[in-house]
């Protein structure tokens, strides 16, 4: 049998869905194939893997191809999956991850088991080193659905499958939703839901332009565009994070996901800032609030973002039924991953700081900055009161001491006075303050303890 020629072999090779969706990813003309011909006897591999640039900056990427015995993980999807990994770490480029298959190759029996396990294990060495985003745009079960979850920012197309184990075959199969894209984003799996491919990209280049490509690396954002936009007491979440960053810049993770609690990664002047607000509604912070600030720190941490947090709360929740499913767990979760953060972060605090989240988030900050009429407490002021002062209540002077609590013990100037509040600022100072902050301690440096790593509460 002749040998076929290049052009040949290029021609075999699957002009799917998968190869349109990694082509997609990078500038023109500037994807690289590797690992072209690798496959099981001849046959083209289950996933396509390369580099390129986007916007003219490397990143490494693969596509799994379903249309390729199901997308199959099998050892030669393994090979070409590892030495992607393997370039990236050695270059320090982010690694993207399309997700479309079936499963594991149940040909190559416990074979195909060793692929997935090494497979996880290379991921996981890439964890805060380089940034990995995966993109769940089919099928992704078992342990493809691990391995995915495992990169820092999982982005699943509202019409895909994302599960451990099929709900279909589970025991418990009467819960509606398991296994959907809308579940992923309620869990906090999925930090962004997407319509289809084109919209998957768009956030995947957003994501890739503002992040660095690793952990030694500065970020920030090319498309820097300064914001007009007043700074005004009253704004929340959303609103106020848009009015302080750079014009166009904001990108909020994790939407679903914890109500009160608002994440976004943005920039202030180029710079790249992972942002927190409390009050993305008018409630204590949850378990899963909680949790999920905890794990965007964490993630800011790792690749020396810095962390603004503006900070407006009544407190964190503690009803019977989140006692029951360990509260605690989360919200100690949160002050313990603030406070070992070495990476620069900045509280604002806009109007209500009180309790349990004060002491968690504020303390930890390198500089508090606060409005001239927030109220730092303890406790709410009226509980507060009825504690301290409860022996002076008649039943119609409740209101006049609350407020004169807040005036007073709970007063801004009384914390500036202990040294808690930093600056004391008005709203059209917010901008230039944080700026000023970021650019002091732009030059940060901690020692910490000689340990492997904090023994985080999960």
């Amino acid at each position: 049998m002749a040998r076929k020629s290049l052009a040949e072999m290029e021609q075999s090779l699957s002009q799917s869905k998968a190869r349109e969706r990694i082509e997609a990813l990078f500038d023109a003309d500037s994807f690289v194939e590797t690992g072209k011909f690798v496959g099981p006897e001849g046959q083209t591999a289950s996933v396509i893997t390369g580099y390129g640039l986007v916007d003219g900056a490397t990143v490494y990427a693969f596509s799994q191809d379903i249309s390729v015995k199901g997308g199959a993980m099998n050892k030669a999807a393994a090979l070409k999956l590892s030495k992607l990994y393997s370039m990236a770490v050695k270059n320090g480029c982010p690694v993207v991850g399309i997700y479309d298959s079936k499963g594991g190759d149940m040909t190559e029996g416990s074979v195909m088991l060793d692929s997935y396990a090494y497979i996880t294990k290379s991921a996981a060495k890439l964890s805060g080193v380089v940034p990995q985003i995966s993109y769940v745009a089919g099928l992704c079960a078992g342990t493809a659905a691990m391995i995915a979850c495992m990169a820092d920012f999982v982005i699943v197309n509202e019409k895909s499958e994302f599960f451990m184990t099929a709900p279909f075959v589970s025991a418990d199969d009467t819960f509606e939703g398991a296994g959907t894209a809308a579940n992923a984003a309620k869990s906090g799996t999925a930090a962004i839901t997407v319509k289809d491919d084109t919209v998957a990209s768009e956030e995947i280049k957003k994501l890739l332009r503002i992040l660095p490509s690793n952990n030694l690396e500065l970020s920030g954002n090319d498309y820097y565009a300064e914001n007009d936009a007043a700074v005004t007491s009253d704004l929340k979440a959303d609103a106020m994070v848009k009015a302080i960053a750079d014009k166009n810049s904001v990108t909020e993770l994790y939407k679903d996901f914890g109500t009160a609690a608002y994440t976004a990664l943005g920039s202030i002047s180029w710079k790249t800032v992972g942002f927190i607000a409390t009050d993305k509604a008018d409630e204590k912070l949850s378990a899963n609030d909680c949790a999920k600030i905890a794990r965007f720190v964490s993630f800011c941490d790792a690749f020396s973002i810095p962390v603004i947090t503006v900070l407006d709360s009544d407190g964190i929740g503690g009803t019977q039924a989140a006692e029951l499913a360990g509260s605690v767990r989360d919200a100690a979760k949160l002050a313990q991953v603030y406070s070992s953060a070495t990476t620069v972060k900045i509280a604002l605090i806009t109007d209500k700081a009180y309790g349990s989240a004060y002491c968690a988030v504020a303390p930890a900050n390198d500089m508090v900055l606060a409005y001239e009429n927030s109220v730092i407490s303890a406790a709410d002021p009226k509980a507060a009161v009825i504690f301290l002062k409860g022996d002076l209540l008649d039943g119609s002077n409740e209101s006049a001491l609350v407020e004169e609590y807040k005036d007073n013990e709970a007063s801004v100037f009384t914390l500036a006075a202990q040294g808690s509040v930093d600056r004391i600022i008005d709203p059209d100072e917010t901008r230039a303050a944080l700026l000023s902050a970021l650019d002091t301690f732009e030059g940060k440096r901690v020692h910490t303890p000689q340990r492997k790593h904090i023994n985080f509460v999960y």
